[in-house]
């Protein structure tokens, strides 16, 4: 393969050099200069190309990785960890793969928002640094399990990690991880409702943070220690706290931006030799591969000569159209499914697009929208009259925190949540109806029963989407909605009394999202029937099984 386009005829430095110049890499990173950092990392990386060296590619990849997880573009530290990932486990190098797993898990938790996958590789990660005896690296991995379990509000599942790490570090302290730490052990004593000693860890962590550099866990402590001071009712203190929160959280900000600007064109050199190790990786496999294949073909062709020998006068024509005919139809097969496949991904990314627009809403901007008005209540209350603007104030916030809330349980209704699929539908069905069209729901199962979410959501969206096609398209004036449960499956019967179409020539309707409909039911492993008859009206009967 050839590299002299991209990279001359530069000489591939000894093992020593190149471990010495990785050392550099991460020195830089560990100081603050990242441009530097990135310099020499992808400098690592030209020479890992060159050399074909896994090793070294997995070490400059995960340099190339720490530096964007420092300038919070974790979509570029995600792809580049995973890069060092795949390497590292080529070349079996079990100290990178324990920091690379880490620093995984961080991402999957506090990015992402993947907690069970992120303590995943968090305890992948710990079993590792376990083997090896890395005290430092146990602990650290320790912490992170422990902050990540706090940050759901398991409390219980978090705290034998931070007991364990409380044990170790009974007769010393270490300076890294000294503010998390007591950060970490004020919100479980927060928790455990021992308030004096949460007051103390969470002083002794914002004063450690202040004599230290840790600025990011300085930012978090004064965040959580603000949460507790307003949990105890303690609000002067409270938004103090979160002021110093917000203004080092602006300063850390703005301090990424500068490092982005520093760093802007470095990231598109990277794709280049990026692209030049994965030729080298596809390269290998290709070879790999079209040697098994070339033993394969020629074991197949000695078999087929002999077979031919014995059977191609009477058996020619036969193989020869029945190949053609199967061909067809897997053709067709092949055709169908991809077209499926897209209105399913289409479909998934819809839902998980509404879920997490509804949930950003719902647990983020609602939740600021409250706070905001707490804080505006803590400050009314110190002041013996409310002005008007404070008034206003106090209006625009609930009408924002309304209207926040009335957009979520539009893309993800609220019923359907709560209440479930049976409950939902029979709202949908009232709320479709009006003075020209009358929406009539019956079901043999319990308004309160209740099926696995991700199912309730389909099969609603399913439902959803005909009884829009009543309304749209068939100039009905009854309609109908039956939820039965037979056998283990729910059988959905819609009818309407409207215009009704020629069911022959269903597959050309358009306009009526039954591709859509169709691909959901496929996804449910269901079928799908439609009666129509021209001016009489039209029932759709579908039939899928209940996950519960």
């Amino acid at each position: 393969m050839n590299f002299i386009c991209v990279f001359g005829q530069e000489k591939i430095p000894s093992q020593e050099e190149l471990k010495k110049l990785s050392y550099e890499a991460g020195k830089n990173y560990e100081d603050g200069f990242l441009e530097k950092s990135l310099i020499q990392a992808r400098k690592l990386l030209s020479f890992a190309i060159l050399s074909k060296n896994y090793s070294i590619a997995a070490e400059a990849y995960n340099t190339i990785a720490a530096n964007f997880d420092e300038l919070e573009e974790s979509e570029k530290a995600f792809f580049y960890y995973n890069k060092s990932l795949y390497f590292a486990e080529k070349s079996n190098n079990e100290r990178l793969k324990k920091l690379v797993y880490n620093n995984l898990g961080n991402i999957y938790c506090f990015d992402k928002k993947q907690y069970k996958k992120g303590i995943l590789y968090y305890e992948k990660s710990l079993n590792i640094s376990l083997k090896q005896k890395d005290n430092y690296q146990v602990n650290f991995t320790k912490l992170n399990i422990t902050w990540a379990y706090f940050d759901i509000g398991d409390y219980k599942s978090g705290y034998p990690y931070l007991k364990a790490i409380n044990n170790y570090y009974t007769t010393k302290k270490e300076p890294s991880i000294y503010v998390a730490l007591n950060m970490l052990n004020g919100m479980y004593c927060s928790y455990s409702e021992e308030n004096d000693k949460a007051r103390q860890y969470f002083q002794e962590a914002i004063k450690a943070g202040l004599q230290g550099s840790e600025k990011t866990d300085l930012c978090f402590a004064y965040e959580e220690y603000s949460k507790f001071l307003n949990k105890i009712e303690d609000y002067k203190n409270a938004y103090s706290n979160l002021n110093a929160y917000k203004k080092l959280d602006e300063e850390l900000r703005s301090e990424e931006k500068l490092k982005k600007i520093k760093i802007a064109g470095i990231d598109l050199e990277l794709d280049e030799y990026k692209r030049e190790l994965e030729k080298i990786d596809k390269l290998y496999k290709t070879k790999q591969q079209l040697f098994k294949a070339e033993q394969n073909r020629n074991k197949k062709i000695v078999s087929v000569v002999i077979l031919l020998f014995v059977i191609i006068v009477i058996l020619f024509y036969f193989l020869y159209q029945n190949a053609r005919l199967r061909q067809k139809n897997k053709l067709k097969d092949i055709q169908r499914n991809i077209q499926l496949n897209i209105i399913n991904a289409s479909i998934d990314g819809q839902e998980l697009e509404r879920k997490k627009i509804a949930s950003f809403l719902h647990d983020n901007v609602s939740a600021m929208l409250s706070s905001a008005g707490l804080h505006l209540n803590a400050y009314s209350s110190q002041t013996d009259t409310e002005s008007e603007e404070i008034a206003k104030t106090k209006a625009i916030l609930e009408n924002a925190h309304d209207s926040v809330r009335d957009l979520s349980h539009e893309l993800l209704p609220a019923l359907l949540v709560r209440f479930g699929l049976l409950f939902s539908v029979e709202d949908l069905c009232e709320r479709n109806s009006n003075s020209t069209l009358h929406f009539e729901f019956s079901s043999n199962v319990s308004l309160k029963k209740r099926y696995n979410e991700r199912f309730e959501i389909r099969v609603y969206f399913i439902i959803s989407e005909l009884l829009n096609n009543i309304v749209k398209h068939s100039t009905a004036q009854n309609a109908k909605v039956i939820l039965n449960e037979i056998n283990d499956r729910l059988i959905v019967t819609v009818y309407d009394n409207g215009n009704g179409f020629d069911a022959k020539k269903l597959d050309s309707v358009e306009g009526f999202g039954l591709n859509r409909i169709r691909a959901r039911i496929k996804k449910l492993r269901g079928t799908f029937a439609i009666k129509s008859i021209e001016n009489e009206g039209t029932t759709v009967v579908i039939k899928v099984p209940i996950s519960h």
